[in-house]
C-alpha cells in the first residue's frame, strides 16, 4: 500500500521552506500531493492559476510530486486523493496554535486522514510568503528564499501592478 500525503497551502508564493518540507515529506511517504488551494479569506498576489502553474514548473523533475488544485473541504480532497495524511510545516508557537485548531477539525471531519507535523529547517524558519511579498514589494532581494522563476515572477507582478497605478 502507497502512503500518500497531502501538503495543502496557498503558496503566494511558493518558498524554498515550502520546497524543504516537500523534499522532507518524500522521506516519510511514497507521494507527496501538493494542494494549491483556493481559500476566500485570502487576497493573494497571484492568481489561482499563476500560482497552480509556478508550482508545476518550481516542481518539475521532482519524483513522486504531484501538484494538483483544489477546493473545498481538504479532508475531502485528502479522500478523494487516497491520502491517509495531511502534511503541515511550524514554525513558531503561533504555528502550533493556528495548525493545532485546523487539525483538530480535520479529525472531526474525517478520522481516517492523520495530520503530520513537521518542524520547518532552521535555514527556513523565518521565512513565510507574508514576508517575502513584503520584501519583494519593496524592492528587496529574494537571492535564497524562493526559487529563481518566482523571484522574476514577483518582480514582473510587482512592476505590472505599478505601471496600472499611473
Amino acid at each position: 500500500m502507497r502512503r500518500i500525503a497531502v501538503y495543502p497551502g496557498t503558496f503566494d508564493p511558493v518558498t524554498n521552506g515550502h520546497i524543504d518540507l516537500i523534499r522532507r515529506g518524500l522521506t516519510m511517504f511514497d507521494r507527496v500531493i501538493v494542494a494549491v488551494g483556493i481559500n476566500p479569506g485570502k487576497c493573494p498576489l497571484f492568481s489561482f492559476e499563476e500560482r497552480l502553474q509556478m508550482m508545476k514548473e518550481v516542481l518539475q523533475g521532482m519524483e513522486n510530486v504531484e501538484v494538483a488544485g483544489f477546493e473545498g473541504l481538504l479532508v475531502d480532497f485528502a479522500r478523494e486523493s487516497g491520502a491517509c495524511a495531511v502534511l503541515r510545516g511550524l514554525r513558531a508557537v503561533s504555528d502550533f496554535e493556528y495548525e493545532l485548531q485546523r487539525a483538530i477539525m480535520n479529525r472531526k471531519l474525517d478520522r481516517s486522514i492523520e495530520t503530520v507535523f513537521l518542524m520547518t529547517g532552521f535555514r527556513w524558519i523565518y521565512i513565510s510568503s507574508t514576508i517575502v511579498k513584503e520584501a519583494a514589494r519593496f524592492g528587496g532581494s529574494l537571492e535564497g528564499l524562493v526559487p529563481p522563476l518566482v523571484e522574476r515572477r514577483m518582480q514582473e507582478k510587482f512592476a505590472e501592478m505599478c505601471e496600472n497605478r499611473t
